[in-house]
């Protein structure tokens, strides 16, 4: 046993050292896996049966069928999609000429903004280099002080991790989900259900609340250091049109309210209200980037909206079954009527396509969309034979004894726990952390009794506050590395710490409260 446990160390902190000396992170955690399995094999402490189950575990339901895993390549294009046909210059700009007369303005329209995308991108990357690049030069001009500019970006952009629908939630479901069932058959009782639904829904509340808390610090810094964020001064601008806010502001805020709609009206599955998403923002790209030579392709996406509604308002009113008693001239007409529309709406949708491959769009978003999704399946697989064979040395229960042995009894298990995902958050990505750590912590706190949707959405705030947190705060380097030269390093840390303390309070808040993470759950679940 005591080979097994110095195997077990060694082969976590080997594959900490050699993530943080900058070696591939799918190759790392496969190949260190590989290397200690094989030490195991030759030492008679690792069973062999382990590693011949891998091709069968990656080809089965926790990989290549896991039908929720089905949902990232998806949300991933439409969060590229939205990105590349500058739908999001666009919100910013909107939001920014609504509000900026405004004392604090500019601030107000960058965290909502922030949110906005978070919805529907969810890439944090994307969506802090996206805001520093369009708002944090506007800001600055208009004399915004830089450490309060640079940490709303900052903060702001990392709204991402939390608002749904988030790549960091479908993911941090599947992991939880695997996990609570081990707990379940370690309890020997029925297993947990946790959905991405579950968690779109407990991440809801806590994600306003804190968008809230991020306006309400700005305003406090608007009423009482008004030198701080000034009013835009901006005569050459003509007023916003109707036609501007509709398409710019009201399109993107509709697509959202239908993704995540579906999905907590029990309508769609995540997966199904992805691919929505995805046709949603392949419309509004075509709406957005065609110019005068493209009118014959921009007619065909306006009637597609005209369609959709059409079919949305035919299987309201009228039952389209035509095998069932009682089907007759209404329902056909209605099934005629439905057939027609999904037609017009699937030739917007190719025209939008062709709009967007005549502006050289189409194959950057698909490739980059080929490239996001490859990374993070084959981050899974090198994840799932690294916890294979660290739980064929007996890891979890070393874990678990970790865990059990800290004072303080169960919270001191998950406050011990949500530190070590805090420091780890400050070097590895949430892929790393989710896929590696989150399947060795969560089992066992939820056999000391904490509920798995409770922890998720804990687990997703504390990852949020360490990307923020300087000195090693991803959010922090993506905005460094997009930022003005004139920005300093220390005036971007100085400017995140007041955004981290009101990260802090909405932790303790779901801490304190679980209802805010479970009961919007427990009314979907209904």
């Amino acid at each position: 046993m005591e080979l097994e446990l110095v195997l077990a160390l060694g082969m976590f902190i080997a594959a900490i050292a050699a993530l943080l000396a900058g070696y591939s992170v799918a190759l790392t955690l496969g190949g260190i896996a590989l290397i200690f399995a094989l030490i195991g094999l030759g030492l008679g402490v690792f069973p062999e049966s382990l590693l011949s189950n891998l091709p069968a575990r990656i080809q089965g339901g926790a990989i290549m069928q896991n039908e929720t895993l089905v949902a990232v390549p998806l949300f991933i294009l439409m969060g590229v999609i939205l990105e590349r046909s500058r739908v999001a210059e666009d919100l910013l700009h909107i939001a920014s000429r609504l509000l900026g007369r405004v004392r604090g303005g500019l601030g107000y329209a960058v965290v909502l903004v922030g949110a906005l995308l978070a919805a529907s991108t969810g890439i944090v990357g994307a969506t802090v280099i996206t805001m520093t690049l369009i708002a944090l030069p506007s800001m600055l001009q208009q004399k915004y002080d830089t450490r309060l500019a640079s940490g709303t970006i900052a903060a702001s952009g990392t709204l991402g991790q939390i608002i749904p629908p988030s790549i960091v939630l479908i993911l941090l479901a599947d992991a939880v989900s695997n996990a609570a069932s081990q707990a379940a058959s370690e309890m020997d009782v029925g297993g947990f259900v946790v959905s991405v639904g579950d968690l779109f829904a407990g991440a809801l509340l806590p994600g306003l609340i804190l968008v809230g808390l991020y306006l309400a610090w700005i305003a406090f810094n608007a009423i009482f250091r008004p030198e701080r964020c000034p009013p835009t001064v901006d005569e050459t601008s003509d007023p916003l049109s109707k036609k501007e806010i509709l398409f710019g502001l009201g399109a993107p805020l509709l697509l959202i309210i239908a993704v995540l709609g579906a999905i907590l009206a029990g309508i769609a599955t995540p997966t199904e209200a992805a691919a929505i998403g995805v046709a949603g923002a392949i419309l509004l790209a075509g709406l957005r980037l065609y110019g005068p030579d493209d009118m014959a392709l921009a007619y065909p996406v306006y009637a597609s909206f005209a369609a959709l509604m059409l079919i949305v308002a035919i299987t309201n009113v009228i039952d389209l079954r035509l095998g069932v008693a009682g089907a007759g001239a209404l329902a056909a007409t209605g099934v005629a009527i439905t057939l027609v529309a999904s037609i017009v709406f699937f030739a917007g949708l190719l025209a939008g396509m062709l709009i967007l491959h005549r502006k050289d769009q189409l194959k950057p978003a698909l490739t980059s969309g080929v490239h996001i999704t490859a990374m993070v399946f084959l981050i899974l697989i090198g994840a799932s034979l690294f916890s294979l064979v660290f739980r064929g040395f007996g890891g979890d229960e070393i874990v678990a004894d970790l865990l059990n042995a800290i004072p303080g009894g169960k919270w001191g298990a998950l406050i011990g726990a949500m530190i070590v995902m805090f420091l780890l958050g400050f070097f590895l990505d949430f892929i790393e952390i989710i896929f590696v750590v989150v399947p060795l912590v969560t089992p066992p706190l939820i056999v000391m009794g904490f509920d798995p949707v409770w922890l998720a959405i804990l687990m997703a705030l504390n990852l949020q506050t360490s990307f923020l947190t300087p000195p090693f705060g991803f959010a922090l380097f993506y905005l460094r590395g997009a930022a003005p030269d004139g920005v300093k390093t220390s005036e971007i840390w100085h400017g995140a710490l007041p955004f981290i303390g009101l990260q802090l309070i909405i932790i303790l808040l779901v801490a304190a409260l679980p209802g805010l993470a479970t009961w919007l759950p427990s009314l979907v679940a209904k």
